[in-house]
């Protein structure tokens, strides 16, 4: 595994100097503390699930929501103090959205002199087309966008794709396949494309989303609703997002627990004939005494 390169998070914060990003950020100790946490929990990440190839070039999605503008903030942190020895180019996909805002990221990623790529392409219709009205969009959505990132990712000679998929999108995906999918499937941190030629990392894996929010609240991004669609009422996924957070405030530090579960897996104690070899598990051959 490529670990990254530097000293202890504590004293690389107190460094002088810091991205553009970070000029007017709260010198208050709890936006210090916040910002730690988050770096170091991406680069635990990010050292756990080896996603660093010294030089590589990383294509980080932007859609203008919370995560993903923490994701791309926190990646350019690093990046700054010589951290994370890898290119970074942010990409917005602009699927057509009514209403959506096609000025706000531009001029956000430009006046902070962050590299960027802006991509249209018309998904809505296509999806609004094949979806029939009042069923939600995003399964077909989420596919169409991955296809173009994974292409501007190939035409921009970047070897990993770079999400913000945080700590509750993980649970709920988990719970999402355990309730509906009958399957024990979370998102991996580090996986491959069916083509296997991209790299996909989600750096947040250890990042709660309530950190997040915070965060994205402090440094004053430029939110763009994820609701342009109006396809969100309903979703299953809220309902276990609404599970895990009632979970979490009757038995504080949970979703913490759960997380450490998912790296922590025994495939002896499930049932997964497939994983363990049920069939060549006996009991030891026990001597016995005839004369007792």
């Amino acid at each position: 595994m490529n670990a990254l390169p530097g000293a202890d998070t504590d004293q690389e914060i107190a460094a002088a100097g810091c991205h553009p990003l970070f000029r007017d950020v709260p010198a208050s100790v709890e936006f210090n503390k916040l910002r730690k946490r988050l770096l170091r929990g991406v680069r635990q990440a990010i050292e756990d699930f080896a996603m660093v190839r010294s030089g590589d070039r990383w294509l980080v999605a932007l859609s203008g929501g919370k995560d993903s503008y923490g994701l791309l903030a926190l990646l350019l942190d690093l990046k700054w103090r010589g951290l994370l020895p890898v290119d970074l180019l942010a990409c917005n996909l602009d699927q057509g959205q009514p209403n959506f805002p096609k000025n706000i990221l531009p001029d956000y990623l430009g006046a902070n002199g962050i590299p960027h790529r802006i991509e249209y392409q018309d998904t809505y219709s296509v999806v609004t087309d094949k979806i029939a009205e009042g069923n939600t969009y995003c399964s077909l959505c989420s596919r169409l966008r991955r296809g173009h990132l994974y292409r501007i990712a190939r035409e921009e000679g970047c070897a990993a794709l770079v999400l913000g998929h945080h700590r509750e999108d993980i649970l709920e995906t988990f719970f999402m396949n355990l309730f509906h999918g009958g399957r024990l499937a979370a998102m991996p941190p580090k996986l491959v494309n069916d083509e296997g030629d991209v790299m996909v990392f989600r750096p947040l894996a250890y990042a709660a989303e309530a950190d997040l929010a915070r965060f994205a609240e402090a440094m004053r991004f430029p939110i763009i609703p994820c609701d342009l669609c109006g396809s969100q009422d309903g979703l299953q996924r809220n309902l276990m997002k609404a599970m895990l957070d009632d979970i979490e405030r009757r038995m504080p530090g949970r979703k913490d627990t759960m997380i450490r579960a998912l790296a922590n897996v025994r495939p002896s104690h499930l049932l997964d004939r497939e994983l363990f070899d049920f069939a060549a598990l006996g009991a030891a051959s026990i001597p016995v005494d005839r004369d007792a």
